[in-house]
């Protein structure tokens, strides 16, 4: 049951209860009135109705002093009760009074039902506030229970959700350490990498300036060889181009001495020879005309010797003389 059905069943047993109290405050006043005016001095008649409202206003005391206490969960000891009972027994016997003094039994049994329930009707009622207030006091236990228990699971979630979020922190403190740590050794490792590469790199470029200086020097010793060879064979040629010449001029020099002691004995030969009785053969006339012109002899002696015609041995003179036109070309090329 929860506090809304508390609070309706509580709301209908006042209603029930004060209902229960009218109803039996009004039949009291009524019932009793006439008794009390009948046992009332001349004169005083109309005090008659005091006594019932005094009476009924003591159960109404008592039945709202009951409900507060049974509200707030107190007791009020033996008095109280003592004022309840007394309130019921006097209510019931002022409403039986006028039947039993008439020997009324039923009388008696109907005007005794509204004061007995007055009676049941406020211990019942003070009974069920009890229990109500018991229930609502276990109820509201159980609420504060379930809110403590609410709150601290709540309070629960904040600490592990603050302690997750430490966590996570911390781990994350320790993901960025590793992070920071980590990149600081990758630049130490490309640090070193860019030092090792530098240093790669000015070894090879002093390597490739030592080889392109050995390269260097070594075209430069090839160039220098190349260069001393090339003078001692261009010293070479122009020594044996000397030589050469030396040989050519000292064979042109023999060959000249030879053709000069030919050409001697020829012209002594021919000196020798007198004119020639006929024509000699061609082979023979040219011999003759050939060593004619080497010898310097006139045209006319040459056609004595031979006996061929003067035309004949002019066509063979300009022939020796274009030959040693171009032999002497050839020696001025040569010489040069």
């Amino acid at each position: 049951m929860n506090s809304v059905q508390i609070r309706s069943a509580e709301r209908a047993l006042s209603v029930g209860t004060w209902l229960i109290v009218a109803g039996a405050m009004l039949y009291s006043i009524l019932t009793v009135t006439p008794l009390a005016a009948r046992h009332t001095p001349d004169g005083w008649w109309w005090t008659a109705p005091i006594l019932p409202l005094v009476v009924d206003a003591a159960v109404v005391i008592v039945v709202r002093l009951d409900s507060v206490l049974a509200r707030l969960g107190g007791h009020g000891g033996r008095w109280p009760i003592a004022l309840r009972w007394m309130t019921g027994g006097m209510t019931l016997a002022l409403n039986v009074a006028d039947s039993a003094l008439k020997k009324d039994l039923v009388g008696v049994a109907v005007h005794s039902v509204a004061p007995l329930l007055l009676i049941v009707t406020a211990e019942t009622g003070l009974a069920y506030r009890r229990a109500i207030t018991a229930a609502q006091s276990a109820l509201e236990a159980q609420q504060r229970a379930d809110q403590q228990a609410r709150e601290q699971a709540a309070q629960e979630r904040a600490e592990a959700a603050e302690r997750r979020a430490r966590e996570e922190r911390e781990h994350a403190a320790m993901v960025a350490r590793e992070q920071r740590e980590h990149e600081a050794m990758l630049a130490r490792e490309q640090t070193e990498r860019e030092d090792r590469a530098r240093r790669e790199e000015r070894e090879a470029r002093e390597r490739a300036e030592a080889v392109e200086r050995e390269t260097r020097e070594r075209r430069e010793r090839e160039r220098e060889r190349r260069e001393h060879e090339a003078r001692q064979r261009e010293h070479q040629a122009r020594e044996r181009a000397a030589a050469e010449r030396r040989e050519r001029e000292q064979a042109i020099e023999r060959e000249r001495r030879e053709r000069a002691e030919r050409i001697e004995r020829e012209r002594a030969e021919l000196m020798q020879r007198g004119p020639a009785e006929d024509r000699l053969g061609e082979g023979e006339a040219r011999r003759i005309v050939a060593a004619a012109f080497a010898t310097g002899l006139p045209v006319r002696k040459a056609v004595e010797l031979c006996g061929w015609s003067l035309g004949w041995v002019n066509a063979r003179y300009g022939e020796h003389r274009d030959a040693a036109t171009v032999e002497r070309a050839d020696q001025a090329t040569a010489g040069h």
